[in-house]
């Protein structure tokens, strides 16, 4: 067994710029690419992930201080600690049994895969600490481990349907074949989907609104550095930032949206290869049976619409953070929301009008949810000793990934009626989502055929 915990711990410590990329080139010479095509794409995508973690850094390190200072004016006090998501990742690959979950993930994948329930294989491992955290706050909440094991293979499963349905969109956003996001921030989705459809109702609201039509209707000012400059200079002046440091935030939040979108093109050039090596293999092989390759959200980084939303909800998500009772949370390290940017993407199909108006009626959950799992985190952190805090000090993550399931699954595994009300209802919108996305799926697929 500690063997065993010994080479997850290793394949944990190579990251996922590593990891992810050496599994693709093992992927590729399965299906027979070219020993040096497997090993170019590999290492490419490597330099992708790498580049877009850069390029992430170097905004949250822009935005971050900004925001601090808007908070800093308001006078507002809020005691919980927001320890982002390398402190929760920290935490779940603290929790004794966290190694398993390597072969319960592997294995679910394995047998939707062989019963043909699936048609994607999840290659993001390293992102498995996400079920992991899910079962430590179930663990958290019920001290129950078969509980904990038991929604953390539900979540598996729904990561694995909602790739599948969400894949013709995702190649329609980012122009690639043959790959899908299996990242479980995806189940946000589900909960974003009927408002979405509420939202579809407004005529207003349908015409297209994506970064190209905008392009259209205001010429520059919808350029990525021109929207970014915009966005930026104005969280300056909030946060009450003198001229010279207002124009720095400017062309730093420029920068930043004018990069991301270059970054992205390397996904496509390395997984492009990948995706054609991988069809042409699955039609020799399996009788033409598709196969998509789940990956990382990041794969959606080259949409403007992802980051112009993302930086839109800055101010909102600590406007909220002020305003709503029953908040204790302030929001810094988990301030760039794109648990809540990228399924919005995907929902809209890059509406950023509707993103934005998404964003704005479900930032509240975050902080709410947040707050929720405090006592459970802080806890679970002094136990563990994985994460040092003082005296009295909560800790939490302002933009918790799929808060919405995460709270549904503690609550009915507590259990209370009104958590098993919440499960029913929540299926109840995972059907309604998965009908939708099959209906958009065969539209692309008749719009093809014309």
């Amino acid at each position: 067994m500690d063997s065993f915990q010994n080479v997850i711990q290793f394949v944990l410590n190579l990251g996922a710029a590593v990891f992810v990329p050496a599994l693709m080139i093992i992927i590729g010479l399965i299906v027979r690419m070219k020993v040096r095509d497997a090993f170019s794409a590999g290492i490419i995508l490597g330099v992708a992930f790498l580049g877009m973690n850069i390029v992430i850094g170097f905004m949250i390190e822009a935005l971050t201080p900004a925001a601090q200072s808007l908070a800093e004016r308001t006078g507002i006090g809020l005691t919980i600690l927001d320890g982002g998501w390398t402190s929760m990742a920290t935490l779940a690959w603290a929790w004794p049994l966290a190694f398993l979950m390597f072969p319960v993930q592997l294995g679910i994948n394995a047998l939707m895969l062989i019963l043909n329930r699936t048609k994607t294989l999840n290659v993001d491992l390293w992102n498995v600490w996400g079920k992991i955290l899910t079962a430590v706050l179930v663990y958290g909440v019920t001290q129950n481990y078969y509980l904990a094991f038991l929604v953390a293979g539900i979540q598996i499963v729904v990561e694995l349907l909602l790739s599948d349905a969400n894949q013709r969109q995702i190649q329609e956003l980012n122009g690639i074949p043959g790959v899908t996001v299996s990242h479980g921030m995806m189940i946000f989705c589900v909960f974003l989907m009927p408002f979405d459809w509420l939202l579809k109702k407004i005529p207003v609201l349908r015409k297209d609104m994506d970064a190209n039509a905008l392009k259209e209707k205001i010429g520059i000012f919808a350029e990525n550095h021109v929207m970014g400059f915009i966005i930026g200079g104005l969280l300056g002046i909030a946060a009450g930032y003198d001229v010279p440091k207002i124009l720095m935030l400017a062309m730093q939040s420029a920068a930043a949206l004018t990069l991301f979108p270059m970054v992205a093109k390397l996904f496509m050039q390395a997984l492009s290869p990948l995706s054609d090596g991988i069809s042409e293999f699955m039609k020799k092989k399996f009788n033409n049976r598709e196969l998509f390759i789940g990956l990382d959200w990041p794969i959606l980084a080259g949409c403007s619409e992802v980051w112009v939303a993302v930086v839109i909800m800055v101010p909102v998500t600590l406007l909220f953070s002020f305003i709503l009772p029953g908040n204790g949370v302030l929001p810094f390290a988990g301030i760039l929301n794109i648990s809540l940017c990228a399924p919005a993407l995907v929902v809209t199909g890059g509406n950023l009008l509707r993103m934005t108006i998404l964003g704005i009626i479900t930032t509240p959950v975050f902080l709410y949810v947040a707050t929720f799992f405090a006592d459970t985190i802080t806890k679970l952190a002094r136990s563990t000793g994985a994460i040092s805090l003082k005296p009295g000090q909560e800790i939490t993550w302002s933009t918790l990934e799929y808060p919405v399931f995460r709270f549904i699954m503690a609550e009915a595994t507590k259990p209370t009626v009104i958590g098993l009300v919440l499960v029913v209802g929540w299926l109840i919108l995972l059907i309604f989502y998965l009908k939708v996305m099959k209906k958009r799926t065969r539209q692309f697929e008749e719009a093809d055929a014309k």
